[in-house]
């Protein structure tokens, strides 16, 4: 049921793609708030993060989800079928394809399987990252994107200079049916604070690692608690794991060096969260082989 003009709308929708297509950038655009971790390192997203986007005609919830990929572990497995799962409960899906790449075998993988839902799911081609490219390849883009799928409809975007942002949120909301606020007013996510601070450490450890290391990192938060004596702090008690002790070396790095940076910057994203002074206490530990096995992946929250 599509709603009359002048009715408020509520519901969801997801951004799809390759690894890497931008999709958690235009999250946060779309959302005015970061709410999903970015890395120029591929399946940087590894949960279905909700960001919540408030109109006084509508309310978006985007559901982020990891990028779709030929999975090579368990751990790649489940997070397919995460998505998946995803697709088939959304009003409407954007297909993310960036301007600056050839659309290859990947997108073409992605969209054969969007098309399986595009019966009951209107499905939006965006052409991301369009601030990278001239205007002549924008459109060859979007010529080349039209002959893949069937789409509702196409739109350019770039969510770094905010062209067509706005534009791309009333494509969206016209796409969802009648229905009230799901969320009260204010609330950009139904994240659970340390699931969001787990993953802005994790975002700190993916910058300036080894291209083998951001599939083998994972964080969780294991306590989180004032400090004895100041109401201005809050400690946080943290573990990085690593599948094998070469990795745990590259995370510390010399004299613990990387550490004491991913520490800095994590904690400077968690203030700005939270809103107050942080105590950021982090630990590295290896679980070995902990992307194909069952009962880690389960322990690290997957």
């Amino acid at each position: 049921m599509t709603a009359a003009p002048h009715e408020h709308r509520s519901g969801f929708a997801c951004f799809v793609g390759r690894p890497n297509a931008g999709k958690s950038t235009l999250t946060n655009a779309l959302v005015g708030s970061k709410v999903a971790i970015t890395s120029d390192k591929p399946q940087t997203t590894r949960h279905t993060i909700r960001g919540i986007v408030h109109r006084p005609d509508a309310q978006l919830i985007l559901v982020d989800t990891p990028g779709l990929h030929r999975p090579r572990t368990l751990l790649g497995e489940r997070l397919n079928a995460l998505v998946r799962e995803t697709w088939s409960e959304v009003d409407v899906v954007g297909l993310c394809i960036p301007a600056d790449q050839k659309i290859g075998p990947g997108d073409k993988f992605i969209a054969a399987e969007l098309s399986k839902v595009a019966r009951k799911t209107p499905v939006i081609g965006i052409v991301t990252k369009t601030d990278l490219v001239s205007k002549e390849q924008v459109a060859e883009q979007l010529l080349a994107l039209q002959e893949v799928v069937d789409f509702a409809e196409l739109i350019p975007v770039s969510a770094v200079d905010g062209y067509q942002v706005s534009a791309l949120t009333d494509l969206l909301i016209s796409r969802l049916p009648a229905g009230p606020q799901l969320y009260p007013d204010g609330e950009l996510t139904d994240e659970p604070e340390t699931t969001l601070i787990a993953e802005l450490i994790r975002e700190a450890a993916l910058e300036g690692v080894r291209d083998e290391l951001p599939h083998s990192i994972a964080v969780t938060v294991e306590e989180m608690r004032p400090r004895e004596g100041r109401d201005d702090m809050v400690e946080i008690f943290a573990e990085l794991y690593v599948e094998r002790q070469s990795q745990k070396a590259i995370v510390i790095g010399k004299q613990a060096e990387r550490l004491k940076y991913v520490g800095m910057t994590a904690r400077k994203q968690i203030e700005a969260l939270l809103g107050s002074k942080v105590h950021l206490d982090l630990h590295v530990k290896v679980a070995k082989d902990w992307q194909r096995d069952p009962k880690q992946l389960r322990k690290l929250g997957f």
